[in-house]
């Protein structure tokens, strides 16, 4: 049975033809004569034929030895090609990406930034997927998982693209109804419009004042797991919610949402999540720059800049 041969024998193989020497291939190739008629001797094992007849003066190539040398040649070049193009795709972004991200920043901030980046890099396709889960972002094909939170596996590699908190917001209506809560602890005996958030456990509100973090079991008569619909409620007076200010600015400036104990937040901040390095692949650094440079410049919320 055959063995495959290596590439690299092939290549001194096609360097001591070209050459008819194995003295003048050694120094093409860098390396010592005795290296090159050994590579030359284990392609023979590997392809089991004798490839070359040695004298002194000069090298002669047999017949099987032609044959190799035509498909050798076709080998190499498809090889050198493949590295080329392979190399090109690290520096050009080209090709599928599948980018993950959850429901409502996916449709608000994501879909249009992503929209923008096939417009200036026409040789990208883009497949954005939402989920109210967290995605297992190398286990389920993604290139680029969109993140809000900061809970982040160490196996993944991630960047910041912007920082971000949840606050605490209700209606006027609501609290002229209920009244306000003047502590966290306080939030227990409110009605609380509970999200199923993709990294938090369900109903447990973590806040944090400066150094001081609270938690609080919370519940209320609606619940969801999609943010938007937990904001629209909150706007008719349904109860309290714990949202990101680029979904809340909004309704917190017409004034239909008003913001409650504003020193306590939840982190949130918006991450790109990857399984491989951005050097390996121009598609995902090409994109994860872009997001980045586009929530600078005001894009992590609809219609203006990420308020902080």
């Amino acid at each position: 049975m055959h063995k495959t041969p290596a590439s690299d024998d092939l290549r001194v193989f096609v360097a001591v033809v070209r050459k008819a020497s194995f003295a003048e291939a050694a120094i093409e190739l860098g390396a010592s004569p005795a290296y090159v008629s050994k590579r030359i001797r284990l392609l023979e094992q590997d392809l089991a034929v004798k490839l070359l007849h040695r004298t002194t003066r000069r090298v002669v190539v047999t017949e099987e030895g032609e044959r190799v040398f035509h498909w050798a040649q076709r080998i190499l070049d498809d090889w050198d090609q493949l590295l080329q193009e392979v190399a090109v795709t690290r520096r050009e972004p080209r090709g599928l990406l599948r980018v993950s991200c959850s429901f409502g920043f996916g449709r608000q901030i994501v879909a249009p930034a992503l929209s923008r980046l096939v417009e200036r890099h026409p040789g990208l396709q883009v497949r954005l997927e939402v989920f109210d889960r967290l995605v297992d972002v190398a286990g389920e094909g993604f290139d680029l998982d969109v993140r809000v939170g900061d809970d982040i596996a160490p196996h993944l590699i991630a960047r910041r693209l912007a920082d971000n908190h949840r606050v605490l917001c209700a209606a006027p209506a609501y609290l002229a109804r209920k009244g306000t809560p003047r502590t966290v602890a306080d939030l227990a005996g409110h009605d609380c419009l509970v999200i199923k958030e993709r990294d938090h456990p369900f109903g447990v509100w973590r806040l944090r004042s400066g150094a001081v973090e609270e938690t609080v079991k919370v519940r209320g008569p609606l619940s969801a797991n999609n943010g938007e619909m937990a904001v629209q409620w909150a706007a008719d007076g349904r109860g309290i919610v714990l949202r990101s200010l680029w979904d809340v600015a909004p309704e917190l400036a017409a004034g239909r949402l008003v913001r409650l104990l504003p020193e306590w937040q939840q982190e949130a901040n918006i991450w790109a999540v990857y399984p491989t390095r951005l050097d390996r692949s121009a598609k995902v650094r090409v994109c994860v720059e872009f997001l980045e440079e586009h929530f600078r410049q005001g894009g992590a919320r609809p219609g203006g800049a990420l308020p902080g």
